[in-house]
């Protein structure tokens, strides 16, 4: 197919080429909700047949369980069909008594934070091993934020040297906040960011630091958590917002940004999955899904039609999208 999710950008000055709209595959690890494998596999097979051209995934999604199921689905898929991302800054360790993070199709695993060197080439080997494939292009360290001077210091310069030599063709980090991020893009040579729902409808702090960093170093920004895991997509009272129950005022604002939509005939879904992408520095929205209904649906919100009145409206309610 054709459209706004198929079409290319260039991330940070390196080779990589992602499509406009991502396959972000935690809830193929499980994420709250079982998957079956036949279901993964369907998932982001219906991705790259859609044209789809970006899928990103971690050893935290389902302690490695995410990173077989789409090794799996990728199996004989011509390599250039698809960009990969995975992450390093976590080791997966036997132990049952361990935090299942959220993933219910998880082993009798933990994962544990590691930003050593060593970690970092033992994660990555260990990913190409569930993946089965000899390569990845894209590798984010994973969720920093009580580890900031050691994946400075430590695993950043483990990762430029892996680009180096050639072993993966961009590198990052992912966060769920833009702080460290921004540190990342003034002090280091990233590719790009990614970064989680700090970049919505409902927040837009990303773009007070981290987004016009990025815009000043060329580096690229890579939007997930658009829809605020859940209450963006369906605002009602008991959504989740950032993974925790939504406070009520949040409830209303959601609700307040959809009945805006509404007035325009738009889904609010359509809005949220739509509004990153107006920014330069924005290469790609990832969003997750656990069955091809969902994929499906995400990838009619991308190619809504949505008129200039409904962002001209959203802005002047104070979700204003950002062209730099």
């Amino acid at each position: 197919m054709g459209g706004r999710s198929t079409e290319r950008r260039r991330l940070g000055g390196s080779a990589v080429e992602v499509t406009q709209l991502g396959l972000g595959t935690a809830p193929l690890g499980g994420l709250f909700t079982h998957v079956e494998d036949d279901v993964a596999t369907a998932v982001v097979r219906t991705a790259l047949d859609a044209g789809l051209g970006y899928v990103d995934t971690a050893p935290l999604y389902g302690h490695g369980t995410a990173e077989r199921r789409v090794g799996a689905a990728l199996a004989g898929v011509d390599r250039s069909r698809f960009v990969l991302s995975s992450k390093v800054g976590r080791l997966i360790v036997d132990n049952p008594a361990g935090n299942a993070d959220g993933y219910v199709d998880r082993e009798a695993t933990e994962a544990t934070f590691d930003y050593s060197r060593d970690g970092i080439h033992r994660s990555l080997e260990e990913s190409l091993v569930r993946l089965g494939l000899d390569s990845v292009d894209i590798l984010y360290i994973h969720d920093p934020d009580d580890h900031e001077d050691e994946a400075l210091t430590v695993a950043y310069p483990a990762l430029n040297e892996l680009r180096d030599q050639g072993v993966v063709k961009a590198i990052g980090v992912g966060m769920n906040q833009s702080r460290i991020p921004t540190r990342f893009v003034r002090e280091t040579d990233v590719n790009a960011v990614l970064l989680a729902g700090r970049y919505t409808l409902l927040d837009q702090s990303g773009n007070e630091d981290l987004l016009p960093a990025c815009l000043e170093r060329g580096a690229s920004v890579v939007i997930g958590g658009v829809y605020n895991s859940g209450l963006l997509a369906d605002p009602k009272p008991g959504a989740t917002y950032d993974y925790a129950e939504a406070p009520p005022a949040l409830v209303e604002r959601a609700q307040e940004l959809g009945e805006i939509c509404a007035s325009h005939g738009v889904p609010l879904k359509a809005a949220a999955i739509q509004f990153p992408l107006a920014h330069p520095a924005v290469a790609t929205v990832l969003t997750g899904a656990r069955s091809v209904d969902e994929l499906d649906e995400n990838i009619t919100m991308m190619e809504y039609t949505i008129p200039d009145a409904l962002w001209s409206d959203l802005a002047a309610a104070g979700a204003a999208r950002h062209a730099g």
